[in-house]
């Protein structure tokens, strides 16, 4: 290699060692930006999740999205239990470790600590289906980590208004006002058909905004300049 390398004329000897230096910036940039790692875990979780809701529902027998909860599908003893309860809480453990890699680029405070607790719920979720850990019939952990979830997950896409750009930031304050909306509307609206479209169908419109959010924020860490550049 070396003498490979001497052998090869002045000006050819200085390309090649200018590519081999080139090369290995670039590699430096790609492992130590923490935008990047966390745009890619976001995306990653999110679109993995929402591929495993599909064949969930797919091959839960008889399940409705206007009937059935989401997390219907994590109950054990269900064929779609495993599945379900593997992406939800792999979600959950992406989210949360994309929270630390946002708050050590950005030095996001609210936006990384308010998503850590999303992800947590999350992550809960899946560690604790809703026929585990009854309390008078009602699953009271994953009933406080879907709660959180929920919440958590909205109030993470207004915060983070402050700290995106245009038009992102307007994106992802309607996706994180309709969620929440949507949620107080689930809190207070069961009792008279949920608006019409079911149980499920409302928890839907509260999930479906925050997963878009999820993986357009991770779009939009991907597309920021490396911090390095």
């Amino acid at each position: 290699m070396f003498r490979s390398l001497r052998s090869l004329p002045d000006i050819q000897r200085l390309k090649v060692i200018r590519l081999k230096y080139s090369w290995k910036r670039e590699f430096s940039v790609m492992t130590l930006d923490s935008a990047k790692l966390a745009g890619i875990l976001l995306l990653v979780g999110s679109i993995q999740f929402a591929i495993s809701l599909v064949i969930a529902e797919s091959i839960y027998p008889g399940y409705s999205i206007s009937a059935n909860f989401i997390s219907d599908l994590g109950v054990w003893g269900k064929p779609s239990a495993a599945l379900f309860n593997t992406s939800i809480a792999l979600l959950g453990t992406l989210n949360l470790v994309s929270s630390y890699f946002i708050k050590k680029q950005f030095n996001l405070g609210k936006v990384a600590y308010l998503f850590a607790l999303a992800s947590i719920g999350t992550l809960m979720v899946g560690f604790f289906p809703e026929n585990t850990v009854l309390i008078g019939g009602f699953p009271l952990i994953h009933g406080i980590a879907a709660f959180l979830a929920f919440l958590m997950s909205g109030a993470t896409a207004i915060v983070a208004y402050t700290y995106t750009k245009s038009p992102f930031r307007i994106i992802s304050t309607v996706l994180g006002v309709a969620s929440l909306v949507s949620f107080v509307l689930f809190l207070t609206t069961a009792a008279y058909g949920s608006l019409g479209i079911g149980n499920g169908g409302l928890e839907r419109m509260i999930v479906y905004p925050t997963l878009l959010w999820t993986i357009s924020f991770g779009g939009y860490l991907l597309g920021l300049p490396s911090a390095t550049s």
